[in-house]
């Protein structure tokens, strides 16, 4: 029992520790304040546990961190996702859309041109598009750690090298910097990007030199309709309904699986949709793939950063990173 109370105490120490490191990292001295304050209350009531005293100071103890876990727990539910916010320019705007029977208006489409990763020509459109031409769903995935992290992006086609990517990204403030840790303490807020692939998808490959994928996924056209209006119904409710960012809960592969199990009930839960750098495997498992006899030539044919970083056409990018991918037609590398 002993022991079991102390790990207890432990683990709300540590979760208390980490977010208050997270939340007040722009304010080393309230933050250094803050967690030697949780720190002393929390060891005093560790020393109680594992080395009885008197019945006094115990209980002293037991109340002063039940205090604390208490502010503690107000102030964390006080901190609230906001869609005003100082942030960096390529999620300053929310993508929302509207639908006329198959005319689907979006707005803050982004279409940036990139120069260098911190260097673009700010570009944000209206377009319109017309449901009854979605004919095609890819998924790209851009590896920047290792082999087991990566990026999703979902890519609709709509025939004619016509292509508009959803991609599901922290909204990140000015000064702020990208952290595993931080997607677990309220330290973004959730965005909904869509963008042309010659901005989204070229940016990783030709920009930032990451190592990005394309994969064909095998749906009909009933399933490829509900996936699209789910990602333009998330973005809509985020115009009004701000959320946070969470590196397990909330992040580019769990939101694809929520909307792709809303379309086929009864999806199987797989560790891979959170190590997302191997969601391949899974859609191979899945049979979501075709064309191919095994995942590695899935993997070998859909890598397509020495093909797009080889092509001098922008233009011709949406084309170039089609050659050769499993499941599209290997002439016209159209949908």
């Amino acid at each position: 029992m002993t022991i079991t109370l102390a790990l207890v105490v432990a683990i709300f120490f540590a979760w208390g520790a980490l977010a208050l490191w997270v939340q007040f990292s722009r304010n080393k001295v309230r933050q250094g304040s803050l967690i030697g304050l949780w720190t002393l209350v929390s060891a005093f009531l560790l020393i109680t546990i594992l080395v009885p005293l008197n019945t006094t100071v115990q209980t002293i103890a037991s109340i002063a961190f039940a205090l604390s876990v208490l502010a503690l727990g107000y102030w964390w539910r006080g901190i609230q996702p906001s869609n005003n916010r100082a942030w960096i320019p390529e999620v300053s705007r929310q993508t929302q859309g509207k639908i006329d029977g198959n005319s689907v208006t979006i707005e803050n489409v982004r279409n940036f041109v990139w120069h260098q990763p911190e260097q673009f020509t700010q570009r944000w459109e209206t377009r319109e598009y017309d449901l009854s031409r979605l004919a095609s769903v890819d998924l790209a995935l851009s590896y920047w750690s290792g082999p087991a992290i990566a990026h999703a992006l979902v890519s609709f086609g709509f025939g004619n090298d016509e292509y508009l990517v959803f991609s599901v990204e922290i909204r990140r403030k000015q000064g702020d910097a990208f952290s595993e840790l931080g997607g677990f303490f309220k330290m973004y807020e959730l965005s909904i990007v869509a963008a042309d692939e010659r901005d989204v998808l070229f940016v990783r490959s030709n920009i930032r030199q990451e190592d990005c994928y394309l994969y064909r996924i095998q749906m009909d056209a009933a399933a490829r309709h509900s996936l699209f209006l789910a990602y333009l119904d998330e973005a809509n409710h985020l115009v009004h309904t701000p959320r946070y960012y969470h590196t397990i809960t909330a992040n580019c592969t769990t939101l694809i699986f929520r909307m792709m199990d809303r379309i086929v009930p009864g999806l199987p839960l797989d560790y891979r949709l959170l190590v997302s750098g191997y969601l391949p495997e899974y859609l191979y498992k899945m049979q979501a793939l075709q064309g191919a006899d095994s995942v590695a030539e899935y993997r070998r044919r859909g890598y397509y950063s020495d093909r797009a970083k080889a092509n001098a056409d922008i233009d011709q990018y949406s084309r170039v990173i089609r050659e050769g991918v499993p499941g599209i037609p290997e002439k016209t590398a159209h949908p």
